[in-house]
């Protein structure tokens, strides 16, 4: 079994639903080791002991984006040793060394279809805000690899979402986790989990006979 950490901040729906999914269906042969939060009091964690999933916290308070990725880069390496490491919800910016260290085994889920609503500050409802600000008719979700440009990894895989009339950022945001995050996130563990994503050229391929085994 791949051994997956999942580095949450928050409430853990998209935790959740990699949770759910791996026992319905499982996870493509990955199993999820640990839940890192990056504070104590996230209900993801909660999700986590129900699940009987080791939980780890790791507060950034006081510690430059280096620091915190030495020591998460520690924690992962002395304690969880996984494959595959999944921002669910994960607010903390990651270093470029900690990117680096782990190139293409990190996966990310952005709600909106990038490049569009991305990048530094745009996280949560302000994703969202902006959206509805805009005037957009469709939104979305992205499952991306993480590199060092915030939102900037190369996509794995995304889905469109209609906004409706009438929406406010917090109806919109729970219809994206309905009908994409929640989808897309344990889907695109599973094709990793299956050796099924290669990376060239800044491209992610999908070999479709991996992918259906």
């Amino acid at each position: 079994m791949l051994r997956i950490a999942v580095l949450v901040s928050g409430g853990g729906t998209n935790l959740q639903a990699l949770i759910d999914s791996s026992e319905k269906e499982g996870l493509g042969g990955g199993e999820i080791a640990a839940v890192v939060s990056s504070r104590k009091d996230a209900y993801a964690l909660k999700r986590a002991e129900a699940a009987g999933i080791k939980g780890y916290v790791l507060s950034g308070k006081g510690l430059t984006t280096d620091e915190y990725g030495s020591r998460l880069c520690e924690l992962l390496e002395n304690e969880v040793k996984p494959e595959l490491v999944v921002l669910a919800g994960f607010l903390k910016v990651l270093s470029a060394g900690f990117c680096k260290k782990y190139e293409n085994r990190i996966i990310n889920i952005h709600p909106s279809l990038i490049p569009s609503f991305c990048g530094d500050g745009m996280y949560g409802l302000k994703v969202h805000e902006a959206a509805l600000a805009k005037g957009v008719r469709v939104s979305g979700a992205t499952v991306h690899f993480v590199d060092a440009v915030t939102d900037g990894g190369p996509i794995i895989l995304q889905k469109a979402v209609e906004v409706h009339e009438g929406d406010t950022p917090e109806v919109l945001q729970k219809r994206i986790m309905d009908e994409a995050e929640h989808i897309l996130l344990p889907r695109a563990v599973r094709l990793f989990c299956k050796g099924a994503l290669s990376v060239k050229d800044g491209r992610v391929f999908i070999d479709e006979n991996k992918a259906e085994e």
